[in-house]
């Protein structure tokens, strides 16, 4: 892993004043690359370095105002796909920026359903953890999150371990 790339990430969401629920932004980066070395073994070897600076820049054309290209610049084109893909469209509430069109985008970038899924169950340990309104947005939203990111055949084959810590986040109290 680059720790360019990790301090890069970082400064972002610093020099943009972006925190996470009044948390340095580090605190959620970190969370989300821990749950993609937590199931890593998913994954291809050869593909480890890319999902993992792809975690670690998941965020900053979302919130730190940065662009695909910046993206690119800094850590390639594969990566800047993925950041890319993840990314929320532009729109006045969650239904709206999570529209079809996101979900495409992920479904068609290879990697992107691998760093969506580690960030959302980032999302989710976090919010249950501080007792957060969002877990119920999460809960609410989960089966169509699943849905139109992958068919159930590609989730069981290929992120099944993924899914069931999503799963026992949301229906454990």
């Amino acid at each position: 892993m680059n720790p360019k790339i990790i301090a890069f990430a970082i400064e972002a969401h610093q020099k943009t004043n972006h925190l996470y629920d009044g948390h340095p932004y580090s605190v959620h980066l970190a969370m989300v690359v821990s749950y993609a070395y937590k199931y890593i073994s998913c994954i291809p070897d050869s593909v480890h370095d890319l999902v993992i600076s792809s975690c670690w820049l998941h965020d900053t054309i979302e919130d730190c105002r940065l662009t695909y290209n910046g993206i690119k610049e800094v850590a390639g084109q594969e990566v800047a796909e993925i950041v890319y893909a993840v990314s929320n469209e532009k729109g006045k509430n969650r239904s709206e920026r999570a529209n079809e069109k996101y979900y495409e985008g992920i479904r068609q970038t290879p990697w992107a359903k691998y760093v969506k899924l580690c960030d959302r169950i980032a999302n989710i340990k976090y919010s249950k953890d501080i007792n957060s309104n969002m877990l119920e947005v999460y809960k609410k939203e989960h089966a169509h999150f699943i849905k139109s990111i992958f068919d159930a055949e590609f989730a069981k084959k290929h992120y099944e371990p993924l899914i069931n810590e999503m799963n026992l986040l949301l229906s454990s109290d």
